[in-house]
């Protein structure tokens, strides 16, 4: 098993994308990359602790390797905007792949260039590569939220569209 650790925006959005992988075993939100030990949503939604709402993958790279985790990180996304994901705005939204080994590293980085390269997005992609330090899970009414809430205007309304877009460009990586 390996981790991965994303910050894509609002960790309700990625932790309903990333479980209905193959191969990932578990997905859990919380905080990462700033300076405020085990702080808590209130305090990471004021902007002051430096934390972004993340994701923590545990995953079979034999299954699903992590440059597929990173392919679907990008496509359900915008990796161009810096501290915002739609709605959602400020530094805890921002963009983010949080490394845990030089490999990961190294394919974080190579798939960033190819997708500049490729000219993928209209802009230039922000997402920062940098490593990993700490996680802090956030609180259980944050866990599974997109499962327990199908019926909330922003699961219907921001996290629907994304796990359609996920079902259509990754229908070889769904769990059945």
């Amino acid at each position: 098993m390996e981790t991965a650790t994303l910050a894509g925006g609002c960790f309700w959005c990625t932790e309903a994308i990333f479980k209905n992988l193959k191969g990932v075993v578990s997905v859990t939100p919380g905080y990462t990359g700033g300076h405020v030990p085990n702080p808590t949503y209130e305090q990471v939604c004021s902007g002051t602790t430096g934390h972004a709402e993340a994701i923590q993958i545990e995953f079979d790279p034999a299954i699903i390797p992590f440059e597929k985790l990173l392919d679907v990180f990008f496509a359900t996304h915008d990796p161009t905007t810096p501290n915002r994901q739609g709605n959602d705005i400020g530094e805890q939204y921002r963009s983010v792949i949080f490394y845990h080994s030089e490999a990961q590293h190294a394919a974080s980085e190579h798939i960033i260039k190819q997708l500049k390269r490729e000219k993928t997005f209209n802009r230039l992609t922000v997402t920062r590569v940098i490593p990993f330090t700490n996680f802090y899970p956030a609180e259980d009414y944050h866990r599974d939220y997109y499962a327990n809430n199908p019926n909330q205007s922003y699961c219907q309304i921001v996290i629907d569209p994304k796990i359609a877009k996920l079902r259509m460009k990754f229908t070889d990586y769904l769990k059945k």
